[in-house]
């Protein structure tokens, strides 16, 4: 009898954990939204690092004004794509980069400038936003296998706003070296970059030389090399780097 008892309590406890569950009847988010970052000095993509360089913010504001955001990161060339997103109406910004911010405000907490865009994304959406960078990174001609198998480039570093409010004074400009084309502050071989540190004012007196730099160590042969060139500024919130693009020195 006990045994009746206790198959008939434990097929009750079985349906009642059953019924909690409900099927789950949402669809994989699909959703595109693709675009770039265009650099106001280039008038092209921005150079970032892929992954922790540039985020995009998504807030979406169709059930909230106060939404959790979301967040994901913008590709090295300065372009995004996120293809998991559910349709809806969003506010999109991007952030964290060395750029002068597209939302500014006041010293009481007022909004001033706003250049956040705010669209409905369905089925594959398009965006592009035009920043203003801290800095402009340029190659000066092409990198120099020297003698001892060290490489030398020369760069040039300038203001890219003219707003005095974000002209931070300039840090330190680094010359990255790696084996892969991913490259940047995440991701160098720290045997062959090297880095000019500037304190105080004196990195300024530099803005629209050129500067040369030079690998720390001799490239090994028998391989493709990546070289890029970052520089940046105190900001004082991310002190992420300005980028020059990638360039390549096959070592014989």
């Amino acid at each position: 009898m006990r045994k009746i008892i206790y198959y008939a309590y434990a097929g009750m406890l079985l349906l009642a954990t059953t019924a909690c569950f409900k099927k789950d009847d949402y669809s994989v988010p699909s959703e595109t939204l693709t675009g770039s970052i265009i650099d106001s000095t280039t008038g092209m993509p921005i150079q970032t690092e892929q992954g922790s360089g540039i985020r995009i913010k998504l807030d979406e504001l169709s059930w909230s004004a106060n939404p959790v955001p979301l967040y994901f990161w913008v590709k090295q060339d300065g372009t995004f794509n996120n293809s998991r997103l559910f349709p809806g109406h969003y506010r999109i910004t991007p952030v964290d980069g060395p750029f002068v911010p597209l939302i500014r405000q006041d010293g009481n907490g007022d909004t001033t400038v706003n250049n956040s865009q705010t669209v409905d994304i369905s089925g594959v959406t398009q965006v592009t936003f035009t920043v203003v960078p801290f800095l402009k990174v340029e190659w000066v001609g092409d990198p120099v296998v020297n003698p001892d198998s060290t490489v030398s480039v020369n760069i040039r570093f300038t203001r890219g706003t003219s707003d005095p409010a974000y002209q931070f004074n300039v840090t330190d400009a680094y010359l990255f070296v790696c084996e892969e084309p991913y490259i940047g502050n995440n991701n160098f071989n720290n045997k062959l970059s090297t880095q000019a540190t500037y304190s105080g004012e004196a990195g300024n007196a530099l803005l629209g030389q050129t500067i040369t730099l030079r690998s720390k160590a001799p490239l090994p042969a028998g391989r493709t090399w990546y070289l890029r060139v970052g520089a940046r500024t105190a900001d004082n919130i991310q002190k992420r780097y300005n980028y020059t693009d990638v360039k390549t020195v096959n070592m014989p």
